[in-house]
């Protein structure tokens, strides 16, 4: 049949990247490392040392995760012959679907695969800290911002990531005028960092009373969370620390007392938030994290146009600067200005189906763009 024979050709044709993605993922070593680890575990005292277990085990984990991922392919490719041959001997038309179905899943499966070894950074397995802000475009801008906001948390539920909210301002009628907020997962820095930079929204807004399109922009902010104490000194001198009452989308988790920290960096013009703590003390402590972090990014970089990147902000959030576009009127589509990437469907991407951009970003970046954004 000729639909079996297209089947296997496409199939046979993924034997040779499947080989890549194994070789990439250095699955021999892997094994060797996650034996070590649990050798290390089985020693007296090892749970004595409570952060030093929690950072194994997370690391055991990964490699697990890694090697389980690689052999299931491997037996889902074998399958899908097993079911080509059976496929061959009954002659039966009706069990096309259910090849081409595996197949499928097979070919999306190994893509995403694929996809993950791109991330191979410093801090590409780390959780990352998001921070949108409303531009240009007012009421329609803090809608916008609040819009962005919902699709990063529905694409971080669908990774089975957990956000946790670290700093937020309401907009003056709508939307959110700012917001800080931590995605908790593996690779979740790796895959966002391609989200930062400034976002525009082209629309017929619901605020505007003639119902005139109307443009408007937010910009995004991407750092990793490094947590690990880094050796950044920073002067007294070169910080204001100002303390807030603290505000949120009515969530019991922000604190109402004013225990808000903003912390000022003079030198570079960074300026980072926490009121999502218990305290004070531990907000002032997590900003001084992300203010480490982000200097220490700094410090690794030479020039000028490196700097620029990992700051974030520092271009105007208005037109001209946008990495991408979100059309909604007079027709829909979602464009990246950097890979070229697009979407038909702008309600699939804002509720959190980003993954085409992120994925034609880290391979944009791998084959070697010159403008690195990440």
């Amino acid at each position: 049949m000729v639909e079996l024979d297209n089947i296997k050709t496409e199939l046979q044709a993924l034997s040779a990247p499947l080989q890549e993605v194994e070789d990439s993922l250095n699955i021999d070593a892997k094994k060797n490392r996650v034996e070590e680890l649990e050798r290390q575990m089985e020693e007296p005292g090892f749970w004595d040392d409570a952060e030093r277990s929690q950072k194994y085990m997370k690391e055991l984990k990964g490699l697990k995760g890694a090697i389980e991922a690689i052999d299931g392919l491997k037996q889902q490719y074998e399958d899908i012959e097993t079911l080509l041959e059976m496929g061959y001997e009954e002659n039966d038309p009706s069990i096309i679907p259910d090849i081409q179905e595996e197949f499928d899943s097979f070919q999306n499966k190994l893509e995403e695969m694929r996809i993950s070894t791109l991330l191979s950074d410093e801090y590409d397995r780390n959780n990352a800290i998001l921070r949108l802000n409303a531009g240009a475009g007012g009421t329609e801008s803090c809608d916008w911002a609040g819009m962005l906001y919902r699709m990063y948390t529905r694409w971080a539920e669908k990774k089975g990531f957990s956000v946790e909210v670290l700093d937020y301002l309401d907009g003056d009628e709508a939307g959110i005028k700012s917001v800080t907020f931590q995605v908790n997962g593996e690779n979740a820095y790796g895959y966002l960092k391609s989200e930062k930079g400034v976002h525009r929204l082209v629309r017929i807004s619901p605020f505007n009373a003639q119902g005139k399109r109307q443009t408007s922009f937010v910009s995004l902010d991407v750092m990793p969370e490094i947590a690990e104490d880094l050796d950044i000194e920073i002067n007294d001198d070169d910080i204001r620390i100002d303390t807030y009452r603290s505000s949120g989308a009515g969530g019991q988790h922000i604190n109402k007392t004013s225990s808000a920290i903003r912390i000022t960096h003079f030198p570079t013009g960074i300026v980072v938030q926490c009121q999502n703590e218990r305290s004070q003390l531990q907000n002032k402590d997590k900003a001084m994290q992300m203010l480490k972090a982000k200097l220490y990014l700094l410090k690794k970089e030479e020039n000028a146009e490196k700097l620029s990147d990992i700051r974030g902000e520092v271009k105007d959030i208005a037109w001209g600067s946008q990495i991408r576009s979100y059309v909604m009127q007079p027709y829909t589509m979602v464009k990246d200005h950097r890979t070229g990437a697009e979407a038909a469907q702008v309600d699939a991407v804002m509720d959190g189906g980003i993954d085409l951009f992120i994925n034609a970003y880290l391979k944009w970046i791998k084959n070697g763009s010159k403008e690195d954004v990440g």
